[in-house]
């Protein structure tokens, strides 16, 4: 199995060393492999995963939400469990979207009064 440093992985990520180890002490990718001097080796399936997470946090996922999504994967539970897990989040964005695009209008608003 091909491994790579963390230096590499976090370069193939875009994220900086904390947050793959925060990832990994908050459960949310791993158990990462190690050599036999101690150092962490990042596997594809690994990167994968910090892909994964990333792009939840990038949608605004928090670390509770990511958890429970990362359980409901890793045991394994129906699809449908996984599906209603999504549609749940992406309602929620929706939502956020909507909120930030009115926010928006206010904004364009007062620029406007004060030009």
């Amino acid at each position: 199995m091909t491994t790579i440093s963390p230096a590499a992985a976090a370069d193939r990520t875009g994220v900086s060393l904390d947050t793959l180890r925060y990832y990994e002490r908050e459960g949310l990718i791993g158990p990462i492999r190690r050599s036999a001097g101690g150092h962490r080796e990042y596997t594809e399936e690994d990167v994968f995963w910090i892909g994964l997470v990333t792009c939840f946090r990038d949608a605004g996922l928090g670390i509770a939400d990511l958890r429970g999504f990362v359980a409901i994967l890793r045991a394994e539970h129906p699809a449908q469990d996984r599906v209603a897990f999504l549609r749940e989040r992406r309602a929620a964005l929706e939502e956020r979207v909507a909120a930030l695009s009115r926010a928006m209008v206010v904004l364009d608003e007062k620029i406007a009064y004060y030009s």
